[in-house]
């Protein structure tokens, strides 16, 4: 491992500004008690080897007033001592909390900035799984290593400068003696980074295991079908596997660190049995010789510190690439310079002008060449098998996605002309996997519209027209009852319970457009021609888009679009789909038979 290597990977400005951005205050507090702590070993040695050379000149003529003064000196500078620990230990702690705080959160903030394409793509899971790991305690283990550096310095020169004065020779076996360990360190620092990075997927899938284990979403499926032992097994087997890699590198580390040690502890004997000659012969004083030992040990101590918080840092910062890789993550859809404003309301309405798109993880395309008009006020369906691209074409009006070719606009102008915001602030989406937040029922249709206060009676206006209000009148606290059993006195509600607190989100948002993907596939019958019956009432001269297989659901739609294979096939009313026999009317046919 060649020095410049590691000077080269000490990208420490990065991580020092984030950490003086998350605590200014404690690292400037940290900052003066490592000064002093730097240098409060320097006095306590004088102090030490004059305390024993007027002992030992006071054999023949004792001199107690000059002991007990150098003995006062030593007390001071051991409660100097210990105060600043005690300071230290508080502050470190401050400051660690408040850095991994300020890391959490620009964690977060860059985890809600980037586009729901990353969160699709399994590599991106690799590099977010590693950033959440190094992110949260790396940071604060950078400024207590550069710290522990910037101290140990000030002690070792301060040792240098008292050995240099006894002998040169035994200062320098303290640099040739702390090499052998530090090139191991620096060796086996890079064998566990790279072995980690390797090893992420095999990590982030023991982790998923783990979580099939004791989540609640498996739990019925694990008993039923008795997949307990099954996946333990796979866990464990492949913890094994991790297990027997790092014992490896474990070993392999422990053998050299043990050949370098012994160097080290040679080199440092011989320095001091050179300093007990010295002192045989009379050379030195009986507290030079005990001087010399102390800043020997302190010395190598010192350096050691000094040469094992670099290679700390050389870690941390191999380590830290992983959070500076995630933090580089750029959006790939680009706000426009000067957005325009959204029209409101929409004159002309929405047009997906031949608009193709392609995931950049498939070799197929989603939807192709895809054509449609949605004027103000008015309600589609879209209709069609798994996979025939109904979602994708709502992430594309949502500008989830950019759309491969064509483009979608709102009153002739394209969605990239608008910024993002204020655009999705137009939609009103329930997707299939639609969100259960575990907060109160309340709190869980207000999400819908934060804008609005978390008491307004629109809240309650939209639960009733969604189904969701009876169901909540029966809960323990009614609205203010958690739902979800994450946490304690929550309430499990059913799917189509579920379902309903998400319509009525849904209904709750101020938008021009309101998307439903499945909208009631867990709601039964009965509650679902309830809502459908007066739907347009519901969406208040909105315009509707309904993604469904339920085909009954569909029939209230101005325009149905049949999809297959991510295009369209078919559109029309349903009157005008039926009497043409095709793949509409086949499919509605189908499902009516089950009811006849």
């Amino acid at each position: 491992m060649q020095i410049r290597q590691v000077i080269k990977a000490l990208h420490l400005l990065p991580v020092l500004r984030l950490i003086w951005s998350a605590a200014p205050k404690w690292t400037t507090i940290r900052l003066i008690l490592v000064a002093i702590q730097g240098v409060l070993p320097l006095p306590l040695l004088y102090f030490t080897k004059l305390i024993v050379d007027t002992v030992s000149a006071s054999l023949h003529q004792p001199d107690l007033p000059r002991l007990l003064a150098l003995l006062a000196g030593v007390a001071s500078v051991m409660l100097i001592t210990i105060v600043c620990n005690a300071i230290s230990e508080f502050v470190n702690t401050a400051q660690s909390q408040q850095v991994t705080n300020y890391m959490q959160d620009v964690l977060h903030a860059k985890s809600i900035e980037i586009d729901l394409e990353y969160y699709e793509n399994s590599d991106y899971q690799d590099t977010l799984q590693r950033a959440q790991q190094q992110a949260l305690h790396r940071p604060a283990t950078v400024v207590n290593n550069t710290l522990e550096v910037v101290q140990n310095s000030i002690s070792l020169m301060g040792m240098i400068a008292l050995l240099l004065s006894l002998h040169w020779g035994v200062a320098a076996v303290l640099f040739v003696a702390v090499i052998p360990t530090t090139m191991v360190r620096l060796k086996f620092v890079n064998v566990r980074h790279e072995w980690y990075r390797r090893r992420t997927a095999m990590d982030r899938h023991n982790r998923y295991l783990s979580w099939l284990l004791i989540s609640d979403w498996y739990a019925k499926e694990l008993r039923l079908f008795n997949l307990g032992q099954f996946f333990r097994q796979r866990f464990n087997r492949q913890q094994q596997q991790l297990y027997r890699e790092t014992l490896e590198i474990g070993q392999q580390q422990a053998i050299a660190n043990g050949c370098a040690q012994t160097l080290a502890g040679a080199l440092i004997f011989a320095a001091y049995a050179f300093i007990v000659y010295q002192a045989f012969q009379g050379t030195l004083q009986v507290g030079d010789l005990v001087l010399c030992r102390e800043a020997l040990l302190r010395g190598q101590g010192a350096l050691s510190g000094v040469m094992s918080r670099i290679g700390g840092l050389y870690e941390d910062n191999l380590f830290l690439a992983n959070l500076y890789e995630f933090l580089r993550l750029k959006p790939k859809l680009v706000e426009p310079i000067r957005p325009q404003s959204i029209p409101t309301p929409m004159q002309q309405g929405i047009v997906f002008d031949r608009v193709s798109f392609q995931y950049d993880n498939s070799a197929r395309q989603a939807i192709r060449d895809i054509s449609l008009n949605i004027a103000p006020g008015e309600v589609i369906a879209l209709v069609g098998g798994n996979g025939s691209g109904k979602t994708t074409l709502i992430k594309l009006l949502c500008r989830l996605y950019d759309p491969t070719a064509g483009r979608i606009t709102i009153d002739g102008i394209d969605l990239n002309q608008f910024a993002i915001s204020d655009l999705r602030r137009q939609f009103s989406v329930v997707f299939q996997d639609y969100a259960k937040y575990q907060m109160t029922a309340q709190e869980n249709i207000w999400l819908g519209n934060i804008e609005l206060s978390p008491d307004h009676e629109r809240i309650f206006k939209a639960a009733h027209h969604s189904g969701a209000d009876a169901v909540i009148q029966t809960l323990p606290q009614g609205y203010d009852t958690i739902l979800g059993k994450y946490f304690e006195t929550g309430e499990e509600l059913s799917l189509g319970q579920w379902q309903k607190v998400a319509l009525a989100r849904a209904f709750l948002r101020a938008a021009q457009v309101i998307i439903l993907d499945e909208p009631t596939s867990a709601i039964d019958p009965e509650a679902e021609a309830e809502i459908f019956q007066s739907f347009r009432q519901l969406i208040q001269n909105q315009a509707a888009i309904l993604v469904s297989h339920r085909l009954s659901t569909v029939k209230l739609a101005d325009c149905i679009y049949v999809m297959e294979n991510g295009c369209i096939v078919e559109r029309g009313t349903h009157e005008e789909l039926m009497q043409q026999q095709g793949k509409y009317a086949f499919l509605f046919e189908t499902q009516a038979q089950n009811y006849r």
